[in-house]
């Protein structure tokens, strides 16, 4: 697992219920989108997240894009969470600071 796909899913990890729209991702994650898309794309394939674009409605009165939002798809937070402490843990040699949500 590359540290770029590490960040988004500690980006989703924040709120797991919430959906996030990919530039949103990419800001917070500190990567291009360049880099982001075939990461969300391979995290779709895997089953870990879903995507879905907004209703027109939300944007066209606002003169933006339509965004597409990502969210976990099943149990794919629990996946996700397991995946970066793992990750995390092999790069550093201790337990990474991403705590679960309460609920998720």
């Amino acid at each position: 697992m590359t540290p770029q796909t590490i960040a988004v899913l500690r980006v989703l990890l924040e709120d797991p219920a919430v959906p996030r729209y990919g530039l949103d991702i990419a800001r917070q994650a500190g990567i291009m989108t360049g880099t982001l898309h075939p990461i969300l794309n391979r995290l779709e394939q895997a089953g870990l997240v879903e995507s879905f674009w907004e209703d027109p409605a939300d944007h066209e009165d606002r003169g933006r894009p339509r965004r597409r939002y990502y969210r976990f798809a099943g149990h794919g937070a629990i996946t996700a969470y397991q995946a970066v402490v793992r990750a995390e843990a092999t790069m550093t040699g201790s337990l990474p600071t991403l705590r679960p949500q309460p609920g998720h």
